[in-house]
């Protein structure tokens, strides 16, 4: 059994009788008073997300996870279908549980999905993408005295800021996490 203390993004724990993952966790000691830990926590069972106080020496039950590297493969409906490319084991995943991921997902696109006793809970993206853009309007000459930024149209449906010499069909690399241009691929 663990503490408290060492909880982390990313882990999965049973939380009165339900498995939980853990999204966000912040350790606070006010003031005066006794520390303890803040705990963002998402319910397997029911999909939702709580906040949750916890003692920082209370005892916490820590359930095993596995991770699996996958490629995304196609939409199916609303639903995301990734293959295992060793197996060939397909799973189906909504589009909640990918949340903004969805916008950085292109066929074959890697990604790593964690599984808690058997099913699907979050899946993580690579710090970077490369996305072919569909939609770069023609930048204003003479705008090149500061860093100008455009709005371009990417393949996924995404829509970013990137400089003025993007043009349609180019390809370029987004950072998946914060959504911004970093360079040209």
């Amino acid at each position: 059994m663990a503490s408290a203390n060492d909880l982390r993004r990313g882990m999965a724990i049973d939380y009165n009788g339900d498995i939980c993952v853990v999204l966000d966790t912040q350790h606070r000691t006010p003031g005066n008073l006794r520390a303890f830990v803040q705990a963002t926590l998402r319910s397997i069972r029911t999909g939702k997300s709580s906040d949750v106080r916890f003692s920082s020496t209370q005892r916490i039950d820590v359930v095993p996870m596995v991770t699996r590297k996958m490629e995304f493969s196609y939409k199916d409906g609303e639903d995301y279908v990734f293959t295992d490319p060793e197996t060939y084991e397909t799973v189906n995943l909504s589009p909640e549980l990918l949340g903004d991921a969805v916008n950085y997902l292109t066929e074959n696109a890697p990604v790593t999905v964690t599984f808690v006793e058997g099913k699907a809970v979050m899946v993580e993206l690579p710090a970077s993408v490369v996305l072919t853009v569909v939609d770069a309007p023609e930048g204003i000459r003479g705008d090149s005295a500061n860093n100008v930024m455009k709005s371009v149209t990417l393949e996924t449906g995404l829509v970013v800021q990137a400089p003025l010499f993007i043009k349609t069909g180019e390809k370029i690399k987004i950072d998946s996490r914060t959504g911004k241009y970093i360079e040209r691929a």
